[in-house]
């Protein structure tokens, strides 16, 4: 999150660069606290401060657009945040030149909502810009160097190809853990997005302790509240649900979920992905009236917030599939298994893990059904992919 507080650069009176300053200072502590609805309240006014004292093209007013922008890319608004970002990168590109870091910083954050959308493409192209910009101008160990890795990382990442992203995790990993100290809030972001890519390959032992670390970093430096903790408990308790471990999976499953619906809107990405993690653990349990409305209730807001073709809607699609496929209500999971396949398939590409376990998904219920010959037929596929994984 690349929430900046600088110095102002000339061109204020007194009383507007002390304004301008205690504004930033406040969009800063009130983003730490996760009160984002204040820190926006906060944003809009240093930025109107910035264009009236220095007019509309002046670095400051860059710094506060970003500013502004982080904190809606923070709430899930992203069709906020992007023109914001663009327009800062205008700012700091005509001004700094094209290879600044503060540009590479604007790419950067740009990119981060794409890649939040699923536009993964869009935002591998603009990641590499930013670490071309941070290679070219900065040292090889400086920490912007390190976050470009980290997020080009992340969109191999999402796109499968782990072992492109791995070497890049690690690397970013070191750099921050070197430059900026154990404790410090990019190293956390950096161990819990190496543990995730070992969680998705099913390397739980290399997982855990770095997802523990991350969030023992996170209740160090954050209060109780904030978002990012709710993350890295979802993620940790992601860990012990898929190894079994359901008892200590379902209170941090709570807890996330708490902290999501006190600290953010009620239709953010983060309360859906908390309500649907909590769906799964109802039903690996079989309480499946308890996961049904979970699982709905994810699904409508990923739809209203990321759009009816997002990954996240297949993901929350294919969940409530599973549901009704374990209650033998097959006509109702059959086209939800469909319809999730055509989102991955859209938005991931033909070969993409996530298409192969929606193929695996409904080539079940086929056998279920006696559709041997469609089960089969949809079982090679899959099994081409996962052998192209290897």
């Amino acid at each position: 999150m690349a929430i900046l507080l600088m110095f102002g650069m000339g061109g204020y009176t007194h009383a507007q660069e002390k304004e301008w300053k205690k504004l930033n200072s406040e969009v800063m502590s009130l983003y730490r606290q996760g009160q984002y609805d204040r820190a926006v309240v906060a944003a809009k006014k240093a930025l109107q401060v910035a264009e009236k004292a220095v007019g509309p093209n002046h670095p400051d007013v860059a710094m506060s657009l970003n500013n502004l922008a982080e904190l809606y890319r923070a709430q899930g608004q992203y069709e906020l945040a992007k023109p914001l970002h663009k327009r800062a990168l205008t700012i700091r590109e005509q001004a700094l030149g094209p290879d600044h870091p503060l540009v590479a910083a604007s790419l950067n954050n740009l990119a981060e909502s794409y890649l939040a959308q699923g536009q993964d493409e869009q935002a591998g192209m603009l990641f590499k810009r930013a670490l071309a910009v941070m290679e070219k101008t900065l040292s090889s160990d400086h920490p912007l160097i390190a976050t470009s890795m980290n997020s080009l990382a992340m969109v191999y990442d999402s796109q499968g190809r782990y072992s492109q992203a791995e070497p890049l995790y690690q690397r970013s990993l070191a750099i921050w853990e070197r430059t900026l100290g154990p404790d410090h809030p990019d190293v956390a972001r950096s161990l819990n997005n190496l543990a995730s890519l070992y969680y998705s390959q099913g390397r739980y032992a290399q997982a855990e302790p770095l997802y523990q670390r991350a969030l023992a970093i996170w209740e160090k430096i954050l209060s109780p509240d904030h978002p990012d903790i709710a993350h890295s408990l979802n993620n940790l308790a992601a860990l012990y649900y898929s190894q079994g471990k359901y008892v200590q999976a379902e209170p941090l499953y709570q807890r996330a979920l708490e902290i999501g619906e006190n600290a953010l809107d009620p239709d953010h990405p983060d309360v859906a992905t908390s309500l649907n993690n909590l769906a799964e653990l109802y039903r690996a349990q079989g309480k499946g009236e308890q996961a049904e409305p979970l699982y709905q209730r994810s699904r409508a807001i990923w739809e209203k917030i990321l759009g009816p073709d997002h990954p996240e809607v297949a993901t929350s699609l294919n969940n409530l599939a599973l549901l009704y496929d374990s209650q033998g209500k097959y006509e109702q999971a059959e086209p939800l298994y469909q319809r999730s396949l055509a989102i991955w398939v859209k938005a991931l590409g033909p070969n993409h893990p996530d298409v192969a376990t929606s193929l695996e998904n409904r080539a079940r219920l086929y056998r279920k059904t006696g559709k041997i010959e469609q089960a089969e037929a949809l079982e090679r596929r899959a099994l081409n992919i996962r052998s192209t994984q290897r």
